[in-house]
């Protein structure tokens, strides 16, 4: 079962009574906190020496079972035993700095409470010893039962579990890029050394085949799995059953090859009648990652922040600005694909369609889903290789029920708010080479992608309410600089 540990630093100068105390106390936190936090957190050991930290940090690293790591000094632990075990740690790191107790007793406070309660300046000295190796790491204060404390441990675990994700993603590319298409581009050979995906490609004959070998009956159970979770709007039954083919398809040779995103492009079909769009859809919404016209990047992105979202699989999807509505005062982008947005966005029961698709090589109407995306606050992000090094950028949202019906457009749609505003965000997402392709989220917020971010050791820009072009340049500037001495 994933899981997290917890390691709790203490030192051998206290005496027995002392560290059972504190080995009871840690025990009592991560159980109480295991039952509120989305992974179990296992305390594993008071720390009392180089040797034992070392030694947990190491079988943490080889654990495929622990997710992370969270450190707690209850007293005193000197950061110099820290030192070779916090640089071996290869996996996520959170530095929880709190107390056992909520307040001071004022009664009953005298040194030997004093001796024991040390965590003001026990974490401050563990604290140091980070910084001073640069590790990657999430720092969280405060009471550990406090609400916003615990917020903050269940997002840092759903980074930590993108973390792992990310590490062992495969990417499963039918064809290549749509052609001539600059940011879907990019440096396999370094992603794999940074972010740990394997991306490779399959031929769409190869897809083919393996649909001609789905048979009716797995047809008709998938089939009865859209009836029950969609409205079917369409007499072209034909086209639905055709969907669930090229799903059931997609998802065999995903699975018998260990992969949980795919990529495709509209324009390599060969041997297909229709673009996967239900097929996709449906796909998204068990989790899977999908970029169209190629875009393997934010096909890994979309299945990475579905599981960083909430029970492991969230409201993320792949999405593209298609149009804006520009009139003053009102200023809204539209959000779309040609057919493949996750219904895990959609305010209402979404409806299985059939349209004609104007562009690409369908020989008939590819099914698809249409709805309306949910108002909430969100985030867009983009990954994007700037040649050298992989820039994480990510935009705040609202997104809002569209202001017009739209009776005519047939595919998905988010209608939102990009902050500061349409213009100005336009300004600094073009400014800092923003794609086209993005994955919207109302689950993952902006704080856990930096932590990502942080934890894979990319750049992070972060567009918000505050941000400006001006001061975004400079930002750019600055970090181009920093990033080009590393």
């Amino acid at each position: 079962m994933k899981q997290f540990w917890f390691v709790v630093g203490s030192q051998d100068l206290y005496g027995q009574e002392v560290l059972d105390t504190v080995a009871q106390r840690s025990a009592e936190m991560a159980e109480w906190l295991s039952d509120r936090l989305p992974y179990p957190l296992v305390y594993k050991v008071t720390a009392m020496s180089a040797d034992q930290i070392t030694k947990v940090m190491k079988e943490a690293n080889y654990d495929d079972e622990c997710l992370g790591v969270i450190t707690w000094c209850h007293t005193f632990s000197p950061s110099k035993m820290w030192l070779n075990g916090l640089d071996l740690l290869q996996k996520p790191y959170c530095h929880l700095a709190t107390q056992y107790n909520l307040e001071i007793p004022n009664d009953e406070i005298d040194m030997d409470f004093m001796n024991l309660n040390q965590a003001a300046h026990g974490d401050r000295e563990h604290g140091f010893i980070a910084a001073r190796l640069r590790k990657p790491r999430k720092v969280i204060a405060g009471y550990w039962k406090d609400e916003k404390v615990i917020e903050r441990l269940c997002e840092f675990e759903k980074v930590a579990y993108g973390v792992h994700v990310s590490r062992n993603m495969k990417v499963m590319r039918f064809g290549d890029n749509m052609r001539d298409v600059a940011v879907t581009e990019g440096d396999k050979v370094e992603v794999q050394k940074v972010l740990g995906w394997q991306v490779n490609t399959w031929a769409v004959g190869d897809l083919v085949k393996v649909m001609n070998e789905v048979t009716d009956e797995e047809v008709e159970a998938l089939f009865a799995t859209y009836k029950e979770n969609y409205d079917i709007n369409t007499e072209n039954i034909a086209a639905i059953r055709y969907q669930a083919k090229e799903e059931i398809a997609i998802k065999k040779m995903m699975d018998a090859n260990g992969c949980k995103a795919f990529s495709n492009t509209f324009q390599d079909l060969y041997g297909m009648e229709q673009l996967p769009g239900l097929a996709s859809q449906h796909l998204m919404s068990l989790g899977y990652g999908y970029g169209g016209e190629g875009d393997w990047k934010v096909s890994a992105m979309t299945a990475i922040m579905k599981a960083m979202g909430d029970n492991g699989n969230g409201a993320s999807a792949f999405m593209e600005d298609y149009t804006y509505h520009l009139v003053k005062g009102s200023e809204y982008s539209l959000g779309a694909h040609m057919l493949e947005v996750c219904p895990s966005l959609a305010a209402d029961k979404p409806r299985i369609e059939t349209h004609h698709l104007g562009i690409g090589m369908n020989e008939k109407d590819p099914a698809r889903l249409v709805f309306e995306g949910k108002a909430g606050k969100g985030i867009v992000a983009s990954l994007i290789d700037m040649g050298g090094r992989l820039r994480l950028i990510v935009q705040d949202i609202e997104a809002v029920k569209p202001i017009m019906e739209m009776p005519n457009l047939p595919v998905a749609r988010v209608m939102w708010r990009a902050l500061p505003d349409l213009t100005d965000g336009v300004e600094c997402w073009i400014t800092a080479g923003g794609a086209h392709h993005t994955v919207l989220s109302y689950d993952v917020t902006a704080e856990m992608m930096r932590d990502f971010a942080k934890f894979m050791d990319i750049e992070f820009v972060h567009i918000d309410k505050d941000t400006t072009v001006e001061k975004l340049e400079d930002e750019l500037l600055i970090k181009d600089l920093v990033w080009k001495l590393r």
